[in-house]
């Protein structure tokens, strides 16, 4: 490995992490996808648009997400009282203390990593620099 190029590490590193975290998820009802979603709800309602848009997904893949977290009751879909049209997504109590459980997950999850902010950094870089012309 230690002749592989940066993109092949990169994407390796991330199967191992993303089955690692699946699992991890699983154990507690949720998944990734849920789980953002529930962390987008934390500073309160959104639509089901606004919340596609902040997760970088498509209008349709969020509908599956809310349905499945509406369905284990994780979140509810409310109407906008400014328009009657429009629902808004919000956390319940129970999608609340899920979020509440996964918080710490990660830190359980994975070991620490002595240069955790370098990584960071570079992984938001590589997102920008990937996705500017996609979203």
């Amino acid at each position: 490995m230690a002749q592989w190029p940066n993109g092949r590490l990169l994407s390796t590193a991330a199967r191992l992490v993303e089955h690692a975290w699946v699992d991890a998820l699983d154990s507690l009802g949720l998944t990734h996808a849920g789980l953002i979603v529930l962390h987008l709800l934390g500073d309160g309602a959104r639509s089901q648009t606004e919340l596609a848009r902040q997760a970088r997904v498509q209008t349709q893949t969020m509908s599956r997400t809310l349905d499945r977290l509406q369905r284990e009751g994780l979140v509810a879909r409310i109407r906008d009282d400014r328009d009657a049209r429009r629902h808004l997504v919000t956390r319940t109590d129970a999608g609340t203390a899920a979020w509440q459980q996964a918080r710490t997950l990660e830190a359980d999850v994975f070991p620490p990593l002595e240069n955790a902010a370098e990584l960071r950094a570079a992984l938001l870089q590589i997102i920008a620099a990937s996705s500017a012309e996609r979203w």
